[in-house]
């Protein structure tokens, strides 16, 4: 009788090189990025994950990028009073605050913290979400590139698709000199898909990201040793597809999902002595966690 499939299997393959507690871990990108941050966090590798927030364009990650590893500020003219509150354009609104030095304190002291880290880091995951973003069309900073618009009105704003060209030639002259540090580069592109461009729309963002990743790879000095690809968008796409993986809203990765995907990462780039260790942290926080029904029984 012959075997019914009911999944298209992904191959992913194995990284050329690994990630274990001994490497810095420096992440940044879209959810999916803080998704698995928390996870190594939890697991106790020492990580840094998002100084600037969640991003999701490729632009305004390679700026935040930058600023961490020259240790520059941003100024007074990145950010925006709206709704009560002080945000940066170039920030996620968790560093928002009611007062305009604290803002610039908060957004300022990670960059501090994240160009400290780097300059112990050997392995960086780096996720993009989608090639769309917005540009300030005001004169009061006319095309700069917003990482949130921060609910601001949208006549502030223009709206564009990146093409590879822009995307290359901001993120290769970083990655070579990400690598000439002896930076390991983890690229993935986010398998959350991103609605409000509508479903053609969704599809051209991301397909503009796989072609800029694959040119990366192919045009970067040691691209084979030190550019990795892990296909979580494939994953969700093709092996993942039924609804029955994805979370009530139907773009986000169920828990379920996102167990398998971090299964499937940690095979595609550990060893075996890191994953057994992983396990074993694992089930020491899940003991920690457990709270007694009858917690004086042994005292």
């Amino acid at each position: 009788m012959k075997e019914v499939k009911l999944q298209t299997p992904v191959v992913v393959g194995q990284s050329d090189f690994t990630l274990g507690y001994d490497n810095h871990t420096f992440l940044m990108g879209s959810c999916f990025t803080e998704r698995m941050g928390i996870r190594l966090q939890a697991l106790h590798f020492p990580v840094m994950l998002n100084p600037f927030g969640i991003l999701y364009n490729p632009l305004s990650m390679a700026e935040a990028l930058n600023r961490c590893l020259d240790d520059r500020e941003i100024g007074e003219e990145s950010l925006v009073f709206h709704d009560g509150l002080w945000h940066s354009w170039l920030h996620h609104g968790a560093f928002s605050s009611t007062d305009r030095d604290e803002c610039l304190l908060r957004c300022n002291e990670a960059i501090h913290k994240a160009h400290l880290f780097l300059q112990q880091c050997d392995r960086m995951i780096l996720t993009f979400g989608s090639a769309w973003h917005y540009r300030l069309s005001d004169p009061s900073g006319e095309g700069m590139v917003v990482a949130n618009c921060h609910k601001v009105p949208a006549a502030r704003f223009v709206k564009r698709l990146a093409s590879v060209e822009e995307i290359m030639g901001l993120w290769q002259p970083l990655v070579d000199r990400l690598t000439s540090r002896g930076i390991h580069l983890f690229f993935t592109i986010s398998p959350v898909r991103h609605w409000a461009y509508g479903a053609h729309g969704n599809q051209l963002g991301k397909a503009v990201l796989l072609l800029a990743v694959e040119q990366l790879q192919a045009s970067s000095r040691d691209s084979s040793a030190r550019m990795s690809y892990f296909p979580a968008y494939e994953l969700m796409m093709d092996e993942l597809r039924d609804y029955r993986f994805y979370a009530d809203d139907m773009l986000h990765p169920s828990s379920l999902a996102e167990e398998i995907v971090w299964r499937r990462f940690q095979q595609f780039c550990m060893s075996e002595t890191t994953i057994e260790r992983c396990e074993q942290v694992d089930k020491d926080n899940r003991r920690l966690a457990h709270r007694p029904l009858h917690p004086l029984e042994n005292e």
